[in-house]
């Protein structure tokens, strides 16, 4: 199992922020247990975080790759991770994505795609290796160097600078969000967006909603490690006492709704 996940909720420069992560390791597990501890303490620390959060982001991705990378330079062995992130900040959702594990909403019972898989045969990012000197060839899927089957990802110290830990941000209003699912590729290989937030929309715990979806998962057959964070957004009205460190609340003027996390 090379996986790793992350979830956290703290206060930075006196705004509570959540924190949501899926990190799919690959030729070992370092890397995606490397993010798991250093990722969002290097965002959360940034000092433009609050102001200019996808600025922070991109810095604070590019900061962890280069210092996994250093960390990893007596290591003779090559590994790497993906990172499918989501951060809540106000009523703002912010997803940072590298690799091909994946974000979905789901608004009004409909799949709302917030990542988009990095894999070599994407024309863009075709584009951008061969045009950094790399190359994708055809090895019983598409690889990077003919090694790779994504074309972003952290570590991977040998396949520099084609493969990178640039991340593609999306942002979403969270008003209307029910839920979303941050997952690995074991997930995503079997389920479409569509199929997976339907299997869950009616349940309304977070953690039998990602037990559901890991057992389809693998019920479909899925061999790859499955990894799968499901976020609840409870938007009824809820008192100052109801608040706790379990719970990510946030003011709305309009509607006096807060919403609440399960996880």
């Amino acid at each position: 199992m090379e996986d790793f996940y992350e979830t956290s909720i703290s206060e930075v420069d006196g705004q509570m922020v959540a924190f949501f992560g899926v990190f799919d390791g690959h030729g070992g597990a370092r890397t995606a247990e490397y993010l798991k501890n250093n990722l969002f303490k290097n965002l959360s620390s940034h000092p433009d975080f609050i102001r200019d959060t996808k600025t922070a982001i991109v810095e604070a991705f590019r900061q962890t790759d280069a210092e996994y990378l250093h960390e990893e330079k007596a290591h003779q062995k090559d590994a790497g991770s993906t990172a499918s992130t989501a951060v809540l900040l106000g009523d703002r959702l912010l997803v940072a994505n590298v690799g091909d594990s994946r974000v979905v909403a789901c608004r009004a019972g409909s799949a709302i795609p917030l990542s988009i898989d990095h894999k070599p045969d994407r024309s863009d990012e075709r584009q951008r290796i061969e045009e950094a000197g790399g190359f994708v060839v055809w090895a019983g899927t598409w690889r990077v160097g003919g090694v790779l089957a994504v074309s972003r990802a952290f570590g991977d110290k040998l396949l520099k600078p084609y493969v990178v830990a640039e991340p593609e941000i999306q942002e979403e209003e969270i008003d209307g969000v029910e839920f979303i699912i941050v997952a690995s590729d074991g997930l995503w290989n079997v389920l479409t967006n569509k199929d997976a937030v339907a299997l869950v929309q009616d349940i309304t715990d977070a953690e039998a909603a990602s037990r559901k979806l890991i057992q389809e998962a693998y019920a479909r057959g899925s061999t790859d490690n499955i990894t799968c964070v499901v976020v609840r957004f409870d938007w009824s009205p809820v008192s100052s006492s109801d608040l706790s460190s379990s719970s990510y609340s946030r003011t709305h003027e309009q509607a006096h709704q807060d919403p609440k996390l399960s996880q």
